[in-house]
């Protein structure tokens, strides 16, 4: 099923030394940990907590595949805006179109897919009917 995201939710984040390499630009490897960051405030913002979704539904959510593209490099102490934002959405998954930017300059852009499991069986599981719903309404 296709989702149709009103607009995408936007998350700051300022670059800290320990996000930057040798060289004095984000680590690529850092990005993700952005985007995550993103996906989690949005979860949040919506008012789902993932530790809660664990204690009272028995469900994680975890990466089941990423895509992303480096574009331009951001760097120590620069303020950036991550968006996160659902281009598909399935009975058990969801993928997540994100983007870091600094102003309106696109640094860095990815497809994160995140399936939905069963705590215990670590075996894909339905996402709660109220947060599918929630989902659904997009952002």
């Amino acid at each position: 099923m296709q989702q149709s995201v009103k607009s995408p939710f936007l998350w700051p984040v300022r670059v800290y030394y320990e996000d930057t390499d040798a060289g004095g630009v984000v680590y690529y490897a850092n990005y993700l940990k952005f985007f995550e960051r993103a996906r989690t405030e949005m979860l949040r913002d919506m008012g789902y907590e993932q530790d809660q979704l664990l204690e009272n539904s028995g469900i994680i959510f975890v990466v089941r595949a990423v895509q992303v593209d480096y574009l331009r490099p951001a760097r120590f102490n620069e303020q950036l805006q991550v968006s996160a934002e659902i281009s598909l959405l399935k009975p058990a998954s969801l993928t997540f179109r994100q983007a870091v930017t600094r102003a309106d300059e696109l640094l860095c852009q990815g497809s994160i897919r995140i399936a939905c499991l069963d705590a215990n069986s670590m075996r894909p599981k339905i996402i709660p009917e109220q947060l599918l719903a929630r989902l659904k309404n997009g952002y």
